[in-house]
């Protein structure tokens, strides 16, 4: 008898005795054994939207109220203290993974991406050798030298909106360079593009209104603490020198109040606080409490099922904040 497997037998074999346990396995799990069950190519999806996800305008930019972010594209896991996470995202997303993912997302209505500058190539490759026609956010980095080349490079590489990324805004405002945020946010403007302006730190917006900064919009985070690894009381330091990695809206019952006042669009980010919260829960409790549009970022198993709920959080939500975009 010959002793040699082939793959496909190996698989199947596999799969096989999995099914016993999969009454274990977590959703991602079930998943991806099902994937692996499956014979031969996965069947195309044809090209246009298969949900209505529902959408917005910054500017005169049409945005689906579901961003894809760009984190595990790039491997930025926010995996707390496990120091695997990120080889590990880096080693499952390859390029070839992520362009079926950014067709994944326009499949089901996600026609915008918002990620760093580094992705950059990826989404031209998409555009160029797919067809693709996602839409980029890209974030923008200025520094007191120099704020112009990160913009630049955003509007050649066919950015329909950039904003400044939100570790960035926390440290400006920490520094007191105001200013540096306005000259940005102005240069974006005169480069064609909505501007933007990122935040973890509440504060950063609040100065932004009272300075008279006029952003296009806003993209602060938001999520509750309704969570197993959530911020715990001697926590006092702000989130960008948070050692911890545990948190990123230190205070979600003033960003919610405050930005009810605020008349511009508002993309929340870490509305799963990276992960740590059912999607179920993050995406209503956000939008519920004024977020304009939600930027998860998502495995190519989760697309489907994260439009299909974002979906149904904009319809059920009861919000007082007014849509703003």
């Amino acid at each position: 008898m010959d002793a040699r497997v082939d793959r496909r037998h190996f698989l199947k074999g596999a799969v096989t005795a999995a099914s016993a346990a999969t009454a274990a396995f977590g959703l991602e799990e079930q998943i991806l054994v099902s994937h692996l069950a499956q014979a031969g190519p996965v069947p195309s999806l044809p090209d246009d939207a298969l949900t209505p996800m529902p959408r917005g305008k910054i500017g005169n930019v049409s945005v689906s109220r579901l961003i894809c972010g760009g984190n595990l594209i790039g491997g930025w896991a926010h995996s707390r203290d496990l120091i695997y996470v990120s080889r590990l995202f880096k080693s499952y997303n390859t390029e070839e993974k992520i362009l079926e993912t950014l067709h994944l997302c326009e499949q089901q209505g996600v026609n915008t991406i918002l990620t760093n500058p580094v992705s950059g190539g990826v989404i031209n490759r998409y555009w160029n050798e797919k067809g693709g026609k996602i839409q980029w956010i890209s974030e923008v980095h200025p520094t007191p030298d120099d704020y112009k080349t990160t913009v630049q490079s955003a509007v050649d590489n066919g950015a329909s909106l950039a904003y400044i990324q939100g570790a960035v805004g926390d440290r400006l405002v920490a520094d007191g360079q105001l200013e540096l945020i306005a000259k940005t946010v102005t240069f974006i403007k005169e480069s064609g593009l909505p501007a933007g302006v990122g935040a973890h730190a509440l504060g950063v917006i609040t100065a932004c209104e009272s300075a008279g900064i006029n952003p296009d919009f806003y993209v602060k985070t938001l999520h509750s603490e309704d969570y197993w690894s959530a911020r715990k009381p001697d926590q006092t330091t702000e989130v960008i020198r948070n050692p911890h990695d545990n948190f990123w809206c230190s205070d979600p019952a003033e960003t919610i109040a405050f930005m009810k006042q605020v008349t511009k669009p508002w993309i929340a980010f870490k509305v799963l606080a990276a992960g740590a919260i059912h999607p179920e829960q993050g995406f209503r409790y956000a939008f519920e409490n004024g977020a304009d549009f939600i930027c998860v970022g998502m495995f190519d198993f989760q697309v489907a099922d994260d439009a299909n709920i974002a979906i149904a959080a904009v319809s059920d939500s009861r919000r007082e904040r007014p849509w703003q975009a």
